[in-house]
């Protein structure tokens, strides 16, 4: 061995993951790695840059890894010396999501992908170092002392301590699939399948993907003698794929694989069924990495038979979401699979319910109204539903209500009992005047959107952010059409709710001190629900009713939405989206501190840095609110 890379690998033996590996090991890396002289500010890689080959080790100087926001430069971490970052190629497909730049003189050491991988195949602990790093969402710079077990990627987070969540990895998956056409025969595409050594084909239409066979298809339909293996695939594939985009987590993939009972899920280049497919992903593909992984919460609630084990899974839930947010996973990460669990929790609730009380009368929708139908409940907050039947004979809707109302009963005690605390304004499928027919329900939009002045002690914005938890998707649709109809042109009620909208108090005072409780168990504490979080939910509600925007509920994601389809104040919507995201995240925090909602922070308790993050996060609302101004004719209900 020459002595530079002896050198090198002298170098690589102080740091971690090369500290496991053996010096012969150690050799024979170092033999291959690619030395490389960065002045200051020379740039190794850039955003959206096509990934290289190798990944880096700094050797001497500084690197930071930055991203442009907002039109400056923001850093989340600067590497120093045994730092490693520009670990993308190893777990993922897509481009540079940051920029590397050295900050001064620099040497850095690349080493070749292809080099270091079969070390990886055969050193597990190599392989999980790696991954419950690249895993761990932190936008946080770190300088810790002891560098030597700093590792940094470039997805620009870094962390020194044990991941529990190694299922928030980005999925490898097969990027070479079979892809065939509806007419090709059952026979030929098996052939195929067995020459690939792969279980599952695509059934694309103009390079759109219709449908998928799998070998759990052949087995079914074709060994049994159900069709012949002489028949088109069309005839038996299973239609509609499911579709996701290409960066999708270990954990979602998961739950989407469970909550459509299917085996294998299509990437596309945009993740919809009208986009060209770049692979598949397959059960094969995911790993189940511990008790409390999503996937496995989501088996058991599917199996169990009381509220007492519902209760239990939702404790484990609220284990998922505190140690999410202390290792930084983003919180929209963290709300998509709390919200798919809370939600399979309370389909649970209701499929139990039938059981004791028997098959339902008629079609039904149970739809989740408020934090729930937004998908934004982290913490076990209060219940919010409404329940929708199908209309019926005269004769028999009494019978029918009933047994839904009995059904609604039920399924809210069991949710009480689990954790979910029953609304105390009564907004609760249980109650007579929130659970009726598709037809009365149609009647009470038509009435609370076209005479909003007259219907305002019943009306609540709420029943405007619904999802659907359980029974017939139709009924929601049908809801939504009615919503959406009465909403063209309504300029009362556009007036009606930006009124409502504005009504809330300011969060900050002239002086901008934050607007505190003056009395009552919580004086001196600052309500961050209705003073900060109602004003951006109401705001979003009513752009995006205004706008069009159907199937979008979430907050931050009708911000995202809003922005894209009024460019024109795009950077109003973008601030308010991030401004939920952080005051969300306060609010999580003080719920799970304090085992409540966290509705109202104890400021004294806040470090003054964390003062200014929140108090800077309420900024937006004042565009915000010019907005609404600027937007409707706020007169009627002034």
């Amino acid at each position: 061995m020459n002595s530079i890379a002896e050198h090198i690998a002298d170098f690589l033996k102080e740091y971690a993951p090369f500290d496991v590996l053996t010096f012969q090991e150690l050799s024979q890396i170092s033999a291959n790695i690619r030395v490389i002289n960065l002045e200051i500010n020379k740039t190794l890689f850039e955003i959206d840059e096509v990934l290289q080959d190798s990944f880096y080790v700094v050797a001497s100087g500084l690197i930071n890894l930055s991203v442009i926001e907002d039109g400056e430069e923001t850093i989340l971490n600067k590497c120093h010396e045994g730092a490693i970052f520009g670990l993308r190629p190893f777990f993922a497909k897509n481009n540079y999501m940051m920029t590397a730049k050295a900050r001064e003189e620099s040497i850095v050491y690349a080493i070749p992908i292809a080099i270091f991988r079969p070390f990886i195949a055969n050193n597990s602990d190599v392989l999980n170092f790696l991954l419950e790093n690249f895993s761990i969402n932190s936008r946080t710079s770190n300088t810790n002392e002891n560098s030597h077990r700093n590792l940094i990627s470039d997805t620009g987070f870094s962390t020194v301590q044990q991941s529990e969540m190694q299922y928030f990895q980005t999925l490898s998956y097969n990027i070479s699939p079979l892809i065939t056409q509806g007419n090709s025969i059952v026979k030929d595409v098996a052939q195929l399948m067995a020459e690939m050594r792969i279980n599952n084909a695509i059934i694309c239409e103009n390079n759109i993907p219709i449908g998928i066979i799998t070998d759990m298809d052949m087995s079914s339909k074709i060994a049994t003698g159900r069709f012949p293996i002489t028949i088109s695939v069309d005839k038996v594939m299973s239609s509609p794929v499911i579709t996701v985009l290409e960066d999708i987590s270990l954990a979602e993939a998961q739950l989407l694989m469970l909550k459509n009972n299917v085996t294998h899920l299509c990437v596309t280049l945009d993740g919809s069924d009208k986009s060209v497919v770049k692979g598949v992903i397959s059960e094969h593909d995911l790993v189940i990495a511990q008790a409390n992984n999503p996937g496995v919460l989501i088996k058991e609630i599917k199996r169990s038979q009381t509220g007492n084990e519902l209760k239990q899974i939702r404790v484990r839930l609220a284990d998922i979401v505190q140690t999410s947010i202390q290792k930084n996973i983003p919180l929209t990460h963290i709300s998509n699979i709390a919200s798919e669990i809370n939600f399979a929790i309370m389909k649970r609730a209701i499929e139990q319910s039938i059981l004791d009380l028997g098959s339902p009368p008629a079609r039904f929708a149970w739809l989740s109204i408020g934090s729930q139908g937004r998908k934004e409940q982290l913490l076990p907050t209060d219940q919010d539903s409404i329940l929708i039947f199908e209309d019926v004979a005269p004769e028999k809707y009494r019978e029918v209500k009933d047994y839904f109302l009995n059904l609604a009963k039920k399924t809210t005690s069991t949710l009480e009992k689990v954790g979910y605390e029953l609304c105390p304004n009564g907004h609760m499928a249980s109650n007579m005047l929130w659970c009726k027919s598709l037809t009365d329900w149609t009647k009470q939009y038509n009435s609370w959107m076209n005479t909003p002045g007259e219907n305002s002690n019943d009306l609540s914005s709420i029943f405007f952010d619904y999802e659907i938890v359980f029974g017939e998707q139709k009924i929601e649709d049908a809801i939504s059409n009615v919503v959406f109809k009465n909403a063209e042109n309504n300029v009362l009620f556009f007036d009606f709710l930006g009124n409502d909208a504005l009504r809330k108090n300011a969060p900050l005072t002239f002086f901008k001190k934050f607007n505190v409780e003056e009395e009552g168990p919580n004086k001196d504490k600052f309500d961050i629900k209705i003073r900060a979080l109602m004003p951006l939910i109401d705001g979003a509600r009513l752009f995006t009713l205004s706008h069009n925007i159907k199937g979008i509920n979430n907050t931050y994601v009708r911000f995202k939405q809003l922005a894209i389809k009024n460019p024109k104040h795009a950077e109003i919507y973008l601030e308010c989206a991030e401004a939920f995201l952080v005051l969300s995240k306060f609010r999580a925090l003080e719920g799970l501190k304090n085992d409540n909602s966290g509705q109202y922070i104890n400021l004294e308790e806040l470090s003054k840095t964390d003062k200014e993050k929140l108090k800077n996060a309420l900024s937006p609302m004042k565009n915000l609110e010019d907005l609404i101004k600027d937007t409707f004719q706020l007169t009627q209900f002034s």
